[in-house]
This record gives C-alpha cells, structure tokens and sequence, in this order.
C-alpha cells in the first residue's frame, strides 16, 4: 500500500501536520482514497486545437460534447494544470549532444539553437497546461455503526478486513464503468484519455501540495511513465 507522502521525501513530522488538512487518505490500485470512504479516478486528457478546426469540425465537436454531457447522471471535475515549463532537462540534453557531435558546422547550430531556447525561457513565460477529469464514486453513506456491528467487528477482524475488501473492490468496479463511460463519451471529440496509475497519482499530489519543489523533484522518470507511452 502506498502512501500520499513519501518519507524520503518530506520530514515525518511536516507530513502529518499538513495531512491532517487533506481529504485525501491514501493513493491505492489506482484510486484515490478520501477520509470520507469516497473513491476518485483521475484521468489524463489530451488537447485538441480547437480554432483550427474547420467550421463544421467545430460544430460536430460541440455537438459531441453536448451529447456526452447529457449522457451522464454523476458529477465530474475537470482541472486545469498551468506550470512554468521546465526546460533544464531539455537543455542539459541540447550541452551533451553538442559535446558529442563531431561535425563543426552542426555542433554551432546546436549552440546557437540551446542559446536561443535559453533566451526564450528567461524572458517569457513558457507554461505547460495539462488537463485531468476527476470522476467521483461515494458509498451509501453509514457513518453511524450500531452498537453490535462494532462488537462483531472487534471479535472476528479478519471477517471485518475481508468484508471491507469486497466494498473496496465493489466501489472500484462501479468507478471504473464511469470511467469507461468518460472515455468512449469522449473519443469522438478526438481526445485521448488515460487513467492515472498509482505512481502517476503520487507525482501528481506531490507536485500539487508541494509547488515549491515542483521543479527540482522527480518522482520518477518522464521515460517510464505509462501515462506517456
């Protein structure tokens, strides 16, 4: 089971006090977990330019849209992601394959090219948007435990674990027919959709709570993560 926070990566002590702020319980087998017994999916959305499009491309995607909304009897988020692009990585890449390049002429290129890719960042803002839907499941809610419900539970703990693990797994199930629903709603538009795996889900947190060290921490490599194969 993984954590919302990482031990390696926040002190013990600055973890707790700001999970204790969050709604957010846990990130397991590609869900979020709520405090609340709430699940979440989160899917990555790609772009489409929308102004390009002819006229009649436009109108087919309003109406595609339009369709899906009506199609739906859940809530849903949508969340906008705007970053100041980090182009370290890429320019680190631009120094080694200028070292590396034995012809003259294109080794200059490429100095020149880093150079103005390095004048771009530091005079403007180059941000990078990323897109997500949030898709929500609940369970009926019970809060209140009766009395002997809380004396069988203490007596017999696995069959508590166990019954547990069969609500879990119910409400993943029924999460993920919303989230297949998203999907085909949307692929008409001409949008591809990817729901978040776990690893991806903790980067995603992290970057969100912890906006300072967005830019020097990586959770793990851009190469490796499923969301952009």
């Amino acid at each position: 089971m993984e954590k919302l926070h990482s031990e390696k990566l926040a002190n013990k002590a600055t973890t707790a006090a700001t999970q204790k702020y969050l709604d957010v319980a846990e990130v397991k087998e590609d869900v979020v977990v709520l405090k609340s017994g709430a699940i979440r999916a989160i899917l990555a959305v790609s772009a489409i330019n929308f102004e390009l499009k002819s006229t009649d491309e436009q109108e087919a995607i309003i109406g595609q849209y339009q369709n899906f909304l009506n199609s739906i009897d859940f809530p849903l988020q949508i969340l906008i992601s705007s970053r100041r692009l980090n182009m370290e990585n890429y320019l680190n890449f631009l120094t080694d394959k200028e070292k590396q390049q034995p012809n003259e002429l294109l080794r200059m290129q490429i100095a020149e090219y880093k150079s103005f890719i390095d004048q771009l960042v530091s005079v403007s803002n180059i941000m990078d948007k990323n897109f997500y839907i949030i898709v929500p499941f609940s369970p009926i809610e019970n809060k209140d435990k009766g009395f002997f419900s809380k004396v069988s539970g203490m007596l017999n703990p696995k069959r508590e674990i166990m019954e547990k693990r069969e609500s879990f797994e119910m409400m993943k199930s029924q999460l993920y027919q919303r989230v297949d629903h998203i999907i085909a709603g949307l692929a008409g538009i001409g949008l591809r959709i990817i729901p978040l795996k776990t690893e991806e889900l903790i980067e995603l947190m992290f970057n969100s709570y912890n906006p300072s060290v967005y830019n020097s921490v990586e959770l793990k490599e851009v190469s490796k993560l499923e969301l952009l194969k």
